[in-house]
């Protein structure tokens, strides 16, 4: 595990939380930082995500950044196992068309919009008028499928 540990964030973390999802051009909105897991060594936040909730009751895995320093060594992995194993219900999320494989790995599929969440649905449709390529992937904790161990 390379030293580092995930756990909750707290209230101290929430300007480098910030700091690191503004220099990875995420979306900076809906940023509840009570809600995000972090990655940390040697109390360095290096990684972060969250589940954000929407008004049509969907739930979101966002905001996943890992310091560019980090990358490589897993830690976006676990973060992202870490809050599947605590979801009780499915998850979407919006990712670029290049990150969909890493997503696909979890157990995420790429849906049809008539599949959407309203919320998800809007922003497909935002995103095709201005011609951004998105994708909207979900997954569903009755349908996952464990990930074989490594090694």
């Amino acid at each position: 595990m390379e030293g580092w540990i995930l756990r909750p964030a707290r209230p101290e973390d929430g300007p480098i939380i910030r700091r690191m999802i503004r220099e990875a051009r995420l979306n900076p909105f809906g940023l509840h930082i009570p809600r995000f897991w972090v990655a940390e060594v040697q109390g360095r936040v290096v990684g972060a995500v969250q589940i954000r909730p929407h008004r049509d009751g969907s739930r979101e895995l966002a905001s996943l950044v890992v310091d560019p320093a980090w990358r490589g060594r897993g830690i976006g992995s676990a973060l992202v196992r870490a809050q599947l194993a605590r979801a009780r219900e499915p998850l979407v999320l919006i990712c670029r068309p290049e990150l969909e494989p890493f997503y696909a790995r979890f157990g995420f599929r790429r849906l049809r919009p008539e599949e959407m969440p309203p919320f998800f649905r809007w922003v497909h449709r935002i995103a095709r008028w201005l011609g951004r390529p998105l994708r909207i992937m979900g997954w569903d904790p009755t349908e996952a499928v464990e990930e074989p161990p490594e090694g």
